[in-house]
């Protein structure tokens, strides 16, 4: 599997980076993990816009999803080649009402199932392509998902937006990267149940036997620096910040 970094900035878009959206690729077949704000344009860095092959999204918060609402314009308006027929979207229950309300103006109540075919998400196992997934019910004060991809005796566990808890470190048992939010700076932040620090991701990693810690969705008023030194700290594997553009061979 090849990982690409589209956006890995918390909350909203960072100067450097667009909001959480990872590319998973094997075999031909692209999946996107989250598409949020700012996501689209660096998509198109990385592969042409009707290339995908299936989108997951974690939850839908904006800096997870909104960018779907553009991508919903280049699909359904699509100037050369008419419409986009439906790409499947795995998303928790509402995805389609949430899109749809967060456009505010398409052409019907039904447009947005026209070029997306949504599928809900629960904890379960099932395929997305040449994917074997998993995904787990994580903690957030909205309805939030974990998910593990395999392919071909490899594994990426992304732990979308969570606060600790056991549901995430069994999904990331043994995991060979693991791509984990780090939100919140240990000592500052102490909010249950919606964000990761830096300690905390580490400790996840480490409990879960990962073979490398990949640490993402850090917002702009977050150090960084800090988060990545804490992590290290409780975790002894390579452990590395995400980056924009950024690609791994997993």
């Amino acid at each position: 599997m090849k990982l690409t970094v589209v956006g890995c900035s918390g909350s909203f878009p960072s100067a450097e980076s667009a909001c959480s959206s990872y590319l998973v690729e094997a075999d031909g077949f692209r999946l996107l993990l989250d598409m949020g704000n700012g996501a689209l344009g660096e998509l198109q860095r990385h592969i042409g816009l009707y290339d995908l092959d299936a989108i997951f999204l974690s939850h839908l918060h904006a800096d997870h999803c909104i960018d779907m609402c553009a991508y919903f314009v280049a699909r359904y308006y699509r100037h050369d080649g008419g419409r986009c027929a439906p790409l499947p979207v795995y998303g928790p229950e509402g995805t389609e009402q949430r899109l749809t309300t967060a456009y505010a103006d398409t052409p019907s109540a039904s447009s947005m199932s026209e070029v997306f075919d949504f599928h809900t998400v629960k904890p379960a196992s099932f395929d997305i392509g040449p994917f074997a997934v998993r995904t787990e019910r994580v903690r957030h004060p909205v309805e939030a998902y974990a998910i593990r991809v395999e392919h071909g005796g490899r594994s990426l566990t992304y732990s979308g937006d969570t606060g600790s808890c056991e549901s995430l470190d069994e999904l990331a048992l043994g995991t060979d990267l693991f791509l984990c939010e780090a939100a919140f700076t240990h000592g500052k932040e102490d909010i249950p149940d919606l964000h990761l620090n830096g300690r905390e991701a580490g400790e996840c990693a480490r409990r879960a036997g990962a073979g490398k810690l990949l640490l993402t969705h850090i917002p702009p008023w977050t150090d960084p620096r800090v988060n990545l030194a804490d992590a290290r700290a409780v975790y002894d594997g390579p452990t590395e910040l995400a980056a924009p553009g950024a690609a791994y061979e997993v």
